[in-house]
This record gives structure tokens, sequence and C-alpha cells, in this order.
């Protein structure tokens, strides 16, 4: 495990890595660097076959337990608690949740949630978010082949408590081919503000926070 408490943190992301690569990944390197200069420490983990560098990705149950693994080890930390991660082990995150609540968890934050394989639209890896009681937050690029956002965006108006976050031109590691686009930083932005609210705190001005996002929804 990786874990990163910058002085002054108010909360804790359990982050996960997605299914191909594992949590020393440079986007997850230069996302826990970022959400750290923000007050929000973070604790990213890897699963079983990518620690034992197998190919194979291990059974739902297996990646389930290494999630509540995960959590248990970030609550000893002692600071409000949110899960998530990128892609699969967003997805692993969510279905844990469903299952039986993770404990101390706050809240779900998803960077690209895989909706379903490319080129093979549906909608079935989202049946479980009806048992998901707690906030979440879904970060989604408007190019993701992984979730089409005509599919997602019914799915996440359905659930209480729910965000979609869209950024422009991105695709499903967040690259932006628009030279103005925000892509990674924007992310960034959603994720620290989302935690804010969810532990009730406020991070910067309200005033910008909020024009910042309203085109982006």
């Amino acid at each position: 495990m990786i874990f990163r408490r910058p002085e002054g943190a108010f909360c804790l992301y359990v982050l996960a890595h997605g299914a191909g690569a594992g949590m020393r990944h440079p986007f997850l390197e230069k996302l826990s660097v970022a959400l750290a200069s923000e007050g929000v420490a973070t604790l990213r983990y890897e699963f079983p076959y990518m620690e034992e560098r197998r190919r194979r990705i291990d059974p739902p149950a297996v990646l389930h337990e290494r999630v509540r693994e995960a959590v248990a080890a970030a609550a000893k930390e002692g600071l409000p608690l949110f899960a998530g991660g990128k892609s699969m082990g967003g997805r692993m995150t969510s279905q844990a949740q469903a299952l039986a609540p993770l404990s101390n968890v706050l809240g779900l934050a998803f960077v690209g949630f895989p909706l379903h394989p490319a080129g093979k639209r549906g909608v079935e890896r989202a049946a479980h978010l009806r048992e998901v009681a707690v906030p979440m937050l879904f970060l989604q690029g408007t190019r993701d082949e992984l979730a089409h956002l005509d599919l997602l965006r019914p799915i996440v108006e359905g659930l209480s408590r729910t965000t979609l976050h869209i950024v422009d031109d991105a695709d499903h590691s967040f690259h932006v081919r628009k030279k103005s686009g925000r892509g990674d930083p924007e992310v960034l932005t959603e994720l620290a503000q989302t935690f804010a609210r969810w532990a009730q705190r406020t991070i910067g001005d309200s005033s910008s926070r909020a024009s910042r996002s309203a085109g982006s929804r």
C-alpha cells in the first residue's frame, strides 16, 4: 500500500487501480499528489493478481475482500473516509459496498466508471448501484468508450445522492484533445470539492467553485 497524508488532511480517499495498471500508475500518482495539495490524504493499494504479476484478474469475491482490507487499514488513520478508484477498482469498490457497507466509508467516487466493455453497450454492470446507500460521484469523459453517457445519465438520475460530473472531450483515461481542455485538473477539482462537501468542509471560494462546476455537469 502507498499512503500519502499531507499536513492538515481533512479526509482520506481509498483509491483502487484499474484492471491493467497497478497503484504506481502515473495517473494515480499524479492524482494522489494533487489531492494532497488540497488536503486530501490517499491510500493506494493493489489487488492480489497485480501484486503477483498475474495477467488473469481475480474473482470478484477476492477483489471485494481486498477492498475491505484497504478500507480497514485506512480507518486506522482516524480521518473521514471515502473510497472508490479508477475504472475497475471503482466498480469493485461499489460492488463491495452494495454487498455489505464498507465500515466508516462516507461516500464513493469513481474516476471513469466502466459501465460496459468497449464496443458492447449495456447497463448490467450498474444493477448493484441501487444497493449503495452512501453518496456517489461519477467522473466521466464525453469520449469514454466504456461508459456511453446516454446510458449512464438515466442510471445516475435514478439514484439518490448521486452526482455525474462530465469532463468535456476526455476519454476513459481523461486525456483531452482540445488545448483548452482541463482533463486531469478538472478531475482533481471535482474530487476535492466533493470530498469537502461530504466531509462538511469548504475548499476555496464558494462562488468561484460554483462557476467552475456549472458548465460541466
